[in-house]
């Protein structure tokens, strides 16, 4: 099993329970077991700025399912709470982002892995480090 770490941000319809709910159905993924969860944290919006804030967290998980699976997964647990893709960095009832996936890399259209953002993004780094002040980058760099 690989381990995994996943960024979760909402800022539409109860976030923290969208968060919450997220996480139970992360919970429930095929091959895939739930290690930790950091607590939530409240940010100002990034990107677009004209819209409520954010409630953010990040899970620890190890699975069996390959990147582009556990993708496919947490684009379904979004579209499942009502995530609908209308505009870039807009308001979002939930967001999931592989951030890490073991060791690997991985650069698809629509996957990349280590993910972008990663090391520009607080909102991310605050609850990952919470969780795993000791994670490396898949080149070996340590991330604090």
């Amino acid at each position: 099993m690989t381990l995994c770490y996943l960024a979760l941000g909402s800022n539409l319809a109860n976030p923290q329970r969208q968060i919450r709910r997220a996480v139970e159905h992360i919970r429930s993924m095929p091959g895939t077991v739930l290690l930790k969860t950091s607590s939530l944290y409240f940010n100002k919006a990034w990107g677009r700025k004209t819209q409520p804030n954010f409630y953010n967290a990040v899970v620890a998980v190890r699975t069996r399912l390959t990147p582009r699976q556990l993708l496919d997964h947490c684009l379904a647990i979004e579209r499942k709470q009502g995530r609908y893709r209308k505009v870039i960095w807009g308001a979002r009832t939930l967001d999931i982002d592989v951030l890490l996936y073991g060791q690997r890399c991985v650069q698809e259209h629509d996957l990349h892995i280590p993910h972008r953002g990663l090391l520009q993004r607080d909102f991310v780094l605050t609850p990952l480090f919470e969780i795993a002040a000791e994670v490396c980058l898949p080149d070996g760099r340590k991330i604090f």
